[in-house]
């Protein structure tokens, strides 16, 4: 039996660290901040038997889109009877979500095993390249664990940018950008150009590379499989049929009609990206994957608080249907601008005079906010809208009472509330009228949400003894 497919059990402990300890150990490495660089989590690689040199697949960077490219792609790859890793982030409710194997999270037993033995570890590589961080020590846990797996395939998400990502301490024989826009501008750079350049720097010399930027970017990434002498995939996106109010049906190439797990018309682009990306891996000798493969994965894919839509049953009020989705810069507060107008008719109270919505809806101050905002607003469907300002428990977040301020001078025909904390908020909002409530602008706030409203027992983390 492998160390993935042992039961989780709430009692545990794994190296001499319960899941709790093992928790507080890599999470206190956050005092150590984000420095960006190669030289420590390659010394703890090291340290740890290179188990990346036992993993093959894709790595995906890109500004939005990567995790969706990877659930579309992990799900096609699952129906082929492909054993797949993947690397999700952020965690919405449990640290243990950013290591994935065949659909299910690390188990507490292993994650607390798996950090016991790397951290001794930290103080070696520290003498002579400095303390690794949060992330970095994850990420040699992550190596590990898809390792010890006996991986067919891992979809590892960039952190971000790229060249200098942890994550880029692996290679995997396939590189995929999945689009660049203006984002992490204070590390990465204050051109798209320059953001293209840090993302595309995980394009190694003897890859297979997929990419679905445009425009400079997209000159940025031609330029450097040019010089590596790298095959690349260009790919733009499919068109859209039509949806329905759980999928989206879109047209592509060598499918046909095809129909598509995740919602929102951005998904067409997505899953264009993610079929190049199977490709990839074909031309790289890694996986085969058939075309009903293809679209059996394709239509049972899902993406946890990313357009997903709740049922929620609210005592004496009857069920709500609750949307979550990031939406945390601007480009995601468009698509969800979009999806909301498109999905609209197929939500509760969305006949001929549609029930306004309700919004609960966090920021982090260091984000657009202004431009979040102001995307989002472009929605029709929140003409009339009720919006609840929140904040999540952290240093970053922005104030609800300056959130409430730049909703009311965006979208003056809605009535705007404050909310203390994510549970007075979603209280307040399924105490309202009886239409959806759309919870966004923070996948911290939506990982909060989804936490509260659904109980799922592959995400229930042992209690501290």
């Amino acid at each position: 039996m492998s160390a993935s497919d042992r039961d989780p059990s709430p009692s545990t402990t794994g190296g001499g660290l319960t899941y709790s300890a093992a928790l507080a150990a890599i999470e206190a490495r956050g005092r150590f901040g984000i420095r960006l660089g190669l030289g420590r989590v390659r010394a703890l690689l090291r340290a740890m038997g290179d188990p990346q040199l036992a993993v093959r697949g894709a790595l995906v960077g890109g500004t939005n889109g990567k995790g969706s490219v990877i659930a579309l792609a992990a799900s096609a790859l699952r129906a082929a009877d492909y054993r797949v890793g993947e690397t999700p982030k952020p965690h919405l409710v449990t640290y243990r979500e950013r290591i994935v194997v065949d659909g299910k999270p690390i188990t507490a037993d292993d994650f607390a095993r798996l950090v016991a033995e790397a951290i001794p570890l930290t103080d070696r590589v520290a003498r002579r390249h400095g303390q690794p961080t949060e992330f970095e020590l994850l990420t040699a846990v992550m190596f590990r664990h898809l390792a010890e797996a006996a991986l067919d395939v891992a979809l590892v998400e960039v952190g971000l940018g790229g060249r200098l990502d942890a994550t880029h301490a692996w290679d995997g024989g396939v590189a995929v950008i999945t689009n660049v826009t203006l984002d992490h501008t204070d590390r990465l750079g204050t051109t798209v150009a320059a953001i293209a350049r840090e993302k595309a720097a995980i394009i190694e010399r003897g890859d297979h590379a997929v990419t679905g930027a445009a425009g400079e970017a997209l000159t940025v990434v031609r330029r450097r499989c040019a010089r590596l002498g790298v095959p690349l995939t260009e790919v733009s996106s499919a068109p859209v049929l039509g949806w329905t109010r759980d999928a989206l049906i879109v047209d592509l190439p060598h499918l046909g009609p095809t129909t598509v797990g995740l919602r929102g018309r951005h998904q067409a682009a997505n899953v264009t990206t993610a079929d190049a990306l199977l490709d990839a891996l074909e031309a790289a000798g890694i996986a085969t994957v058939s075309a009903a493969a293809r679209r059996e994965g394709y239509a049972a894919a899902r993406w946890p608080g990313r357009l997903e839509l709740l049922e929620v049953a609210v005592p004496g009020r009857g069920t709500r249907e609750v949307l979550l989705d990031g939406a945390h810069n601007p480009d995601g507060a468009a698509a969800l601008a979009v999806a909301l107008d498109d999905l609209r008719p197929y939500l509760a109270g969305g006949g001929a005079s549609p029930e306004p919505l309700t919004i609960v809806w966090a920021s982090m101050a260091d984000k657009d906010v202004e431009g979040v905002i102001e995307a989002a607003a472009r929605s029709r469907s929140l003409e009339g809208a009720t919006v609840v300002c929140t904040a999540v428990d952290l240093p970053r977040a922005m104030p609800p009472e300056a959130l409430a301020a730049a909703w009311r001078a965006r979208l003056p025909t809605a009535t705007v509330l404050t909310a203390p904390d994510p549970g007075t908020a979603l209280r307040l909002a399924l105490g309202r009228s009886s239409g959806p409530v759309v919870v966004a602008g923070s996948l911290y706030l939506v990982g909060a949400a989804r936490a509260r409203l659904v109980d799922d027992p592959a995400l229930r983390d042992p209690d501290p003894a």
